[in-house]
């Protein structure tokens, strides 16, 4: 459900007779939840906001967010907590498990066949057809997508675990969990043991189920027209190889490693900065600012499915990072400007970067990228128009035009141009001058002059009538029917303002004008900027959110929409707020 972009229609604090009413829904829905862990999840003081939405499919969600996380989702009714809520309470729901494999696919909108479930010595989990369910990866209870069980547990055993399990309606990565922190799973240790030998379950309609769940016969079913595809890219994984191939581990590539979340970060930082100096970097963008090494070539050279977070390194800060790098002698680093740090040289012959091999993605991630890769963005078409007013409409009526019709410059020019000739108002001895006959006199006259001006040369005449008109606008995104709105467009507006902790923040407003997800930019700009970024309903805007960065992060943001989603300057505001170089942000 969530496998794309979604659209934000609202995002709006919930009162204290709502909270009430959500808590007793969540008690009903989830009675296994305590009255303490019940007031737990829906907080009674703190900010709590209800965020309606619609889903890439045009399904109607509302989605509940406490914390800067979604913790439910309302869908026709129906209340499901999110992963999130799942992490803190991984009993709420039945789980059933599967393998890493299988977890790339349920996030690119696929559903969970049986044969991908991973029977436990105890059985699965007893359910109903109906029944709402999660879904973990061996090795670790902390569920990554919940589902509907497309049968009861006696139909699928009786079926030989074949066939569709569960409508995935959530998962890890997926938009949903997007729009949170980004948090990764939890580590909860399996109730039961590693799954069972199954060469020694013989005989028993469980052993042979799970026999069928081989890697080689996995198969999950996505979205229609993706079936075939996702069935022959599972088709020759064993079980083996699906467990022993870390490019196909689903929440981590290196979870089979005994390695910290640190040590990780930290590989994964220097990864990303090898791969950006061997394919990306050139001679001729010395010197390069330290932040455009980051923003521009580190984060995109980062694996699919792994976020680059320096705070979560040993390095703490890029400054320091580049400092070891350069006592490494791999490059060198100076401050150009105060304040501002550059990388003046790279040995491009460092045996680090000579020895660097540059990974390929998988044929299996390959496909799967394929298939639920997000179309790139493109910027609207956006064009001005004049709409006709009540005091004007005995001008254009002859046209053919009435009050509230919609018209381009030229063709406003043509209109008045033809007027002017049909009713002999061009001035015979100079023919850049225009007789004013009493109908254009009451449209474009002011009061003070309706005795006083009798003539006006073209161009003045032509203004005057644009400056009467009332403005409009249209927006033409690409692939869809242009869109027709009074007024004039705003623009994207970035605004600098300070918090009572005394720290600047970066504030943008109305990217939803321009096609622009807000949620997505955040996520964009917290990579970018390595700052933490909040989304909140914008101040006196219907409908309308904001996003928030910490500290001056105008360049950041210029540079994201100039350069990247090609708007143009005139549609943004606020620029000239960015830091001068050697100024702190």
């Amino acid at each position: 459900m969530f496998a794309k972009a979604f659209r934000v229609k609202s995002n709006t604090a919930i009162k204290g007779s709502d909270r009430r009413k959500l808590r007793a829904d969540v008690t009903a829905v989830f009675p296994t939840l305590g009255t303490d862990q019940v007031s737990e999840l829906v907080p009674g003081k703190e900010e709590l906001n209800i965020v309606k939405l619609y889903a890439h499919r045009g399904d109607a969600v509302a989605v509940y967010v406490s914390g800067g996380n979604p913790i439910l989702f309302e869908l026709e009714k129906n209340l499901y907590p999110t992963v999130y809520t799942l992490w803190s309470y991984p009993d709420l729901l039945p789980t059933f498990t599967t393998w890493p494999l299988v977890l790339e696919k349920l996030v690119g909108g696929a559903d969970l066949m049986l044969p991908g479930l991973v029977v436990p010595p105890a059985g699965l989990p007893q359910v109903q057809k109906g029944d709402l369910c999660a879904i973990a990866l061996v090795g670790n209870r902390a569920p990554v997508a919940i589902g509907v069980a497309t049968m009861s547990t006696a139909e699928m055993l009786a079926s030989g675990l074949k066939g569709k399990g569960f409508s995935v309606l959530h998962t890890y990565q997926d938009h949903l969990w997007r729009s949170g922190d980004k948090s990764s799973p939890p580590s909860i240790a399996p109730l039961a043991l590693d799954p069972p030998d199954l060469s020694e379950e013989k005989g028993s309609v469980q052993a042979d189920a799970t026999l069928q769940g081989d890697m080689r016969h996995l198969a999950l079913e996505g979205e229609e027209e993706e079936d075939e595809e996702v069935q022959q890219m599972c088709g020759e994984k064993s079980q083996s190889e699906a467990t022993e191939d870390p490019s196909v581990g689903g929440l981590n590539p290196d979870a089979t490693d005994s390695k910290t979340l640190q040590e990780q970060m930290d590989e994964l930082l220097q990864r990303c900065f090898l791969h950006a100096l061997k394919c990306r970097v050139k001679k001729a963008d010395l010197p390069l600012l330290t932040s455009t090494l980051l923003g521009s070539h580190m984060f995109s050279c980062c694996p699919e499915g792994r976020q680059l977070d320096i705070k979560k390194s040993s390095y703490k800060k890029l400054s320091k990072f580049l400092q070891h790098m350069q006592q490494e002698q791999i490059i060198q680093v100076k401050e150009l400007s105060k304040g501002v740090e550059s990388i003046v040289a790279v040995d491009w012959k460092h045996p680090r970067i000579t020895s660097f091999v540059i990974p390929e993605p998988s044929p299996t991630s390959q496909t799967i990228q394929e298939g639920s890769r997000e179309q790139p963005y493109h910027p609207p078409d956006i064009k001005s128009l004049y709409c006709v007013p009540a005091s004007m409409t005995l001008l254009f009526q002859e046209s053919g035009h009435k009050k509230g019709s919609v018209l381009q410059g030229s063709e406003v020019r043509t209109i008045v141009i033809n007027y002017a000739k049909k009713n002999d108002l061009v001035d015979a001895d100079n023919k850049n001058l225009v007789k004013l006959d009493p109908i254009l006199c009451d449209c474009i006259l002011e009061k003070n002059e309706q005795h006083a001006v009798v003539k006006l040369p073209w161009d003045s005449l032509l203004s005057r009538c644009l400056e009467k008109l009332q403005p409009a606008y249209q927006v033409t995104f690409p692939g869809q029917e242009p869109i027709v709105k009074k007024g004039k467009i705003g623009p994207i507006d970035i605004t600098l303002a300070q918090r009572a902790s005394n720290k600047k923040v970066t504030v943008v407003r109305n990217l939803e004008a321009y096609g622009l997800d807000p949620c997505s930019v955040a996520a964009i700009l917290q990579q970018r900027c390595q700052a933490s970024t909040t989304i909140t309903p914008a101040p006196g805007a219907k409908d309308s959110l904001q996003v928030q960065i910490q500290g001056n992060q105008v360049h950041h943001i210029g540079r994201l929409l100039l350069e990247e989603y090609q708007l143009p300057r005139k549609h943004i505001q606020g620029l000239e707020k960015a830091p001068k170089p050697g100024k702190k942000k």
